[in-house]
């Protein structure tokens, strides 16, 4: 049986708060369930130079690939209470699209089902795009995009990120900010990137950079106690510089060390990585 993502939440924190001997009074806020509805969505392109798009969710599922041409953003959005009904901002350039006005500050106790599903699909006009998202479950297709820059902030999550094409614009800046959770970016040599920062608290991550690299590019990752797995093409100029506590490294492929560098001799553009870890394991893999 498939489980909320908040309510995966709420049990890691009951189950931390016991093995720690700690009482904690936290406020309880009850959430009440209704009858599902579904909202198209579809929000104009703005006659703008610059745009900037913001996604705003809270607990759920969120689905993000290319799509509809004849809007920035279209798809549908399905819920079971009631203030999580899709709120559309637009000032000039600047569009938000959010979930309601729920605020939840205690423990949800929840009646029924809670269910709050987006499928979206974005045009490939150039924009910076933003995604601030709580517990909740993403699967995002970005490849065929024009994102200039973009910006992700979670909680606790499960997410998929893939650029199985080339993004089509040059992206200054990739940032990814996240909580304990197990995420898995993809083709992030597609992504076009001139500089990622992607920063992690406990979890299991994995930073694979097949794909197009174009230009020379920078990575910095800070990670907690963590699982991290960083995947390169065989071939792909790669330096990697660690800075770690009780950290594990392990290779495979053509990773090359020398102290606290790992490095892959190819050719083309050169990818250089920071890693600095807290703790925990860290695995260099090569791909064909």
């Amino acid at each position: 049986m498939k489980r909320s993502p908040i309510l995966i939440l709420v049990a890691t924190l009951a189950v931390v708060t016991m093995a720690c001997g700690i009482t904690i009074n936290l406020p309880k806020e009850e959430l009440m369930t209704t009858e599902m509805q579904t909202e198209d969505i579809s929000i104009p392109k703005p006659d703008s130079s610059s745009i900037n798009l913001t996604l705003a969710f809270g607990a759920g599922e969120l689905s993000l690939s290319s799509g509809n041409e004849n809007a920035l953003v279209s798809g549908t959005a399905t819920y079971n209470v009631k203030d999580l009904k899709p709120e559309i901002d637009v000032n000039g350039g600047d569009v938000r699209l959010s979930t309601g006005n729920l605020e939840i500050k205690g423990i949800p106790r929840i009646r029924g089902d809670f269910k709050n599903i987006w499928d979206l699909q974005l045009s490939s006009t150039p924009m910076n795009l933003k995604i601030n998202a709580g517990a909740y479950q993403g699967r995002f297709e970005l490849g065929g995009l024009a994102l200039q820059t973009l910006d992700i902030s979670d909680g606790a999550s499960d997410v998929q990120l893939n650029f199985s094409e080339p993004n089509m614009v040059e992206m200054d800046n990739l940032r990814y900010t996240t909580g304990a959770s197990q995420i898995d970016l993809r083709g992030l040599g597609n992504a076009n990137f001139t500089t990622m920062n992607f920063r992690s608290g406990a979890g299991n991550y994995s930073l694979d950079f097949s794909g197009q690299l174009n230009r020379n590019a920078t990575v910095n990752i800070e990670s907690g106690i963590s699982q991290v797995i960083i995947t390169v093409p065989e071939g792909t100029n790669t330096k990697l510089n660690f800075k770690g506590g009780l950290s594990n490294v392990d290779t495979s492929g053509g990773w090359e060390k020398s102290g606290d560098q790992y490095q892959i001799i190819g050719n083309g553009p050169t990818l250089t990585i920071f890693v600095d870890m807290g703790a925990g394991n860290l695995e260099l893999r090569t791909s064909q």
